[in-house]
């Protein structure tokens, strides 16, 4: 998906009918009952080849307290928030309605890019309307039908640069990544330069201190903090050198708790966090010292490692912790306990007001970015997997021996391995873990993601098609005989 629509409107001007017309499937209810939908839904829209997230969003009520209709609200301005790109609905047939006014100065405030549509456009009775609409200050509207499906190909023209100029950032922040690896290949990491920095993701949850932290690091109030939670909305990427390495690093809105009324809200804020964790090279998931290893907090840190990145766990607010020694302890049984699949990776505290440890952060960041671009020789692989077979053969589930030939190294960033035997399909997930384990020990690479692949070479002999130009000893010997004869 290349970006995310989000459709915002009144109640009843037929944001969900246009939601099922761009998924191609009846997933929202539609009424002609204004407030049926309450919540954001969220699916895989398309126009032609244009593909991109579209949310659903609740009708924009005008209340603002904590009534129902104010959740909703406040719902759907997170959507709003979050989104790349905002379609702001109003119905052609009743006209531009105070309401709408008041919406549009919201929407020009929370989102850049603002497509304005007058649905229920057909006929000339909303021909009054579609003039009435350029009032709203958000340039020329789409006159659309989105029952009838009118007014696509006019959307599709609007999307379609804001398409593009994303896709065109998204391949200019994407990190090189599954990177294949040859034998003439250097085992030393690959350097950041000017051009091609060391990217870095700082997430976690509200208000655990992300963007104090990217100030401290940079030097200088760049972006807006405060004791408020939720206030960076979007995920921000500023440049620097750190200690004479060239770093872009990522500062993303707060992971929030889970809340049954904001379930879809923290679907949303953690999408924008997996966006980022996909920018990235080297993840830092920032906890609060107070209420560590959040359920927010172990999703986006396994999200990091089954997306293949590097990541390091840093512990905000330590200034305020007094009994640090035991505090620590506790830290590192959770980490190891909660996340297993992350066991050996750097576990730092900081404080991002003071300024402490910030020294501890950056080398733990380059040694979880060096061990995430390691290279191991074939021929070190091969007498290391000896020796893994001889302390512990593979099983022979059904009666039926599993031969592991041969082992070599893909690809890094992160490292990947293949291992040719016979019967892959029958390995135990047990074994393969005895393997990747011994690997991080063996070689040094704790915490990194692991990739290992089994592939079946049968009992083939590689010699088998080739032709010796030099005769055997089998064949020298069977001619002497014959001589001697």
């Amino acid at each position: 998906m290349s970006f995310t629509l989000a459709i915002v409107g009144r109640p009843n001007v037929g944001k969900s009918t246009l939601f099922n017309r761009l998924v191609g499937k009846k997933l929202a209810l539609v009424d002609d009952q204004p407030g049926v939908t309450r919540d954001l839904r969220e699916g895989e829209g398309r126009i032609a080849d244009l593909r991109f997230t579209v949310i659903d969003s609740a009708g924009l009520e005008e209340a603002t307290d904590d009534s129902l209709q104010g959740r909703m609200r406040r719902l759907t301005e997170r959507a709003v928030e979050m989104a790349d790109v905002c379609l702001f609905m109003i119905d052609a047939r009743a006209g531009v309605l105070p309401a709408d006014q008041v919406f549009a100065d919201i929407l020009r405030k929370k989102n850049a890019n603002v497509i304005l549509a007058a649905n229920k456009g057909e006929g000339r009775a909303a021909d009054a309307t579609i003039l009435e609409a350029y009032a709203l200050g958000l340039g020329e509207p789409i006159r659309m039908s989105a029952e009838h499906g009118e007014g696509m190909g006019e959307l599709m023209d609007v999307l379609r640069p804001l398409h593009d100029a994303m896709a065109e950032k998204a391949a200019a922040d994407a990190p090189e990544i599954d990177v294949d690896v040859g034998e003439d290949d250097e085992d030393a990491p690959r350097v950041p330069t000017k051009s091609k920095p060391l990217q870095i993701a700082v997430v976690g949850r509200p208000n655990a201190g992300k963007s104090t932290l990217i100030n401290k690091i940079i030097g200088e109030e760049r972006l807006l903090t405060g004791p408020e939670a939720g206030i960076t909305r979007d995920a921000i990427s500023v440049q620097q050198d750190w200690d004479g390495v060239p770093m872009r690093i990522f500062d993303t809105a707060g992971m929030r708790k889970k809340a049954k009324i904001q379930e879809k809200l923290e679907k949303l804020s953690v999408s924008d966090g997996l966006r980022a964790v996909k920018f990235a090279e080297v993840v830092v998931v920032l906890l609060d010292v107070e209420i560590p290893f959040e359920q927010q907090d172990l999703r986006i840190a396994d999200l990091a490692e089954r997306e293949g990145r590097a990541v390091v766990i840093a512990v905000n607010k330590w200034d305020t912790e007094d009994d640090k020694q035991d505090k620590l302890k506790d830290l590192r049984q959770s980490f190891e306990r909660l996340l297993p699949q992350l066991r050996g990776a750097p576990l730092v505290t900081v404080s991002a007001k003071t300024g402490k440890g910030l020294d501890r952060l950056q080398q733990a960041i380059m040694r979880a970015h060096d061990v995430w671009n390691r290279r191991i020789s074939t021929a070190n692989l091969n007498r290391w997997l000896i020796g893994m077979l001889e302390q512990h053969p593979p099983p022979a589930p059904g009666g039926k021996r599993i031969k592991m030939r041969y082992m070599t190294q893909v690809k890094t960033r992160p490292p990947a391995f293949v291992v040719m035997t016979s019967h892959p399909d029958m390995m135990p997930e047990s074994y393969k873990r005895y393997l990747v384990n011994g690997l991080r020990v063996d070689f040094d690479m704790p915490g990194t993601p692991i990739r290992l692949y089994l592939r079946d070479q049968g009992d083939k002999n590689p010699y088998k098609d080739k032709k010796s130009s030099q005769p055997s000893r089998l064949s020298k010997h069977i001619k002497k005989g014959a001589g001697d004869r």
